[in-house]
């Protein structure tokens, strides 16, 4: 066949005489080592007597001979002759000789077989990031340490297991708020404990935060509660981890946002830590259901990726500036649908302080106790305003 050729001649004049060289292939070669081989045996059997007419005839069809000399047809006597069988070690050299060559030389266009490094691409270079991508990847790099993951420690007990998924009100995120180690997420992020503490009592630990460290090393500490705001869907935590892995977000203002700005969301979606999406801004002041059954005002519509996981983590502007908390999606499947809304930073401004403070928020009051309309009704009083039934010491009004 024409994959096993044993031999290729090449024709090469030289003065008067022709020069014949023949390259031989493997399988000439593993021809040639059988045939030297036998060839001594041959000889030897010719130099004894006649062998029999079907041994040697089948031992001269196996003998290779290379002939190296040849003429053109002319009044010169040929100088074509038949050449002696090579010995067994002429054979074996001839045919290593052979296999170094063909493998150190590169194969022709015409029918070798290419190497490894003809038959790879070259590979091109990495294009440089254009300057949005590379304002992208500063930004998250810049903010992604002050998120952190929150899980509700009854999810980490297995209470609040259903049909095999953990609820996602159990796993979210939130954002270090400050240098002290406090913590800013959802109230639904952790609702689920939080609705087991009889009210006015300590829960104690509530949570499970994952921060991450200088050097980019995860590390899990337990958080206690410090304060939450269900009406407003906020909460704070507070964990006591080494200065190296607490660092605060920048925050920004949310009454300067504008619809079509772009923003940016980090969070754990589905669990997956330090997840960045981008958007722009959607719409504003939209009346947002919580899903601790609260309506909020103001809140900003985005069309960033928010998904189960991403309750309670920040919504940054391109300077990477805090100007919302993830709290809610408009979706008939559970996953992210384009429309998310967020909790605008200045309301959240308002709310944190307070809960850091007395645990709670405390609403605007005059600090009077006013008559139910009845006492007045009974009194005669006519008046359409309130009647003031006491003034507390010490307060506004009394003042």
């Amino acid at each position: 066949p024409p994959d096993q050729t044993t031999t290729r001649s090449t024709q090469h004049r030289v003065g008067p005489l022709t020069r014949i060289e023949t390259t031989m292939t493997p399988h000439a070669v593993m021809t040639g080592a059988r045939a030297a081989a036998i060839a001594p045996r041959a000889s030897s059997r010719a130099r004894g007597g006649a062998p029999s007419s079907s041994s040697s005839s089948s031992h001269r069809a196996s003998r290779i001979r290379v002939c190296v000399a040849g003429s053109e047809p002319s009044s010169e006597p040929s100088l074509h002759r038949p050449c002696l069988p090579p010995s067994r070690r002429d054979a074996l050299a001839l045919g290593i000789a052979a296999l170094v060559s063909a493998s150190s030389a590169r194969p022709s266009v015409a029918g070798g077989v290419p190497t490894l490094a003809e038959v790879t691409p070259p590979i091109a270079p990495a294009e440089a990031l254009t300057s949005l991508e590379s304002g992208t990847v500063a930004l998250f790099e810049r903010c992604t340490r002050s998120v952190v993951n929150v899980v509700d420690v009854t999810v980490l007990s297995g209470k609040a297991m259903t049909s095999g998924a953990v609820v996602p009100e159990g796993n979210g995120t939130g954002f270090v708020w400050d240098s002290d180690g406090h913590v800013v997420t959802n109230w639904h992020v952790i609702g689920s404990i939080l609705s087991q503490v009889p009210k006015g009592r300590d829960p104690g630990e509530v949570a499970k935060v994952t921060l991450e460290g200088a050097d980019g090393r995860t590390k899990t500490f337990p958080a206690t509660l410090v304060g939450a705001e269900r009406s407003k869907d906020l909460a704070v935590l507070k964990v006591n981890a080494p200065k190296e892995y607490i660092a605060p977000i920048a925050r920004g203002k949310s009454d300067g946002v504008k619809v079509g700005q772009a923003v940016f969301a980090i969070g754990n979606p589905f669990g997956f830590d330090h997840t960045l999406t981008t958007g722009v801004v959607s719409g504003l002041g939209r009346t947002i259901q919580s899903q601790a059954g609260s309506l909020i005002s103001g809140g900003i519509q985005t069309d960033a990726a928010i998904n189960p996981g991403n309750s309670g983590g920040p919504l940054l502007d391109a300077s990477g500036k805090l100007v919302g908390v993830n709290t809610a999606i408009f979706t008939s499947t559970g996953a992210s649908a384009g429309v998310g809304f967020a909790i605008p930073v200045d309301l959240v401004q308002r709310v944190v302080p307070q809960l850091i403070e007395f645990g709670s928020v405390r609403l605007p009051s005059l600090n009077v106790t006013a008559a139910d309309p009845n006492v007045g009704k009974q009194l005669g009083v006519k008046s359409q305003g309130v009647l003031v039934q006491a003034v507390p010491s010490g307060g506004e009004a009394a003042r």
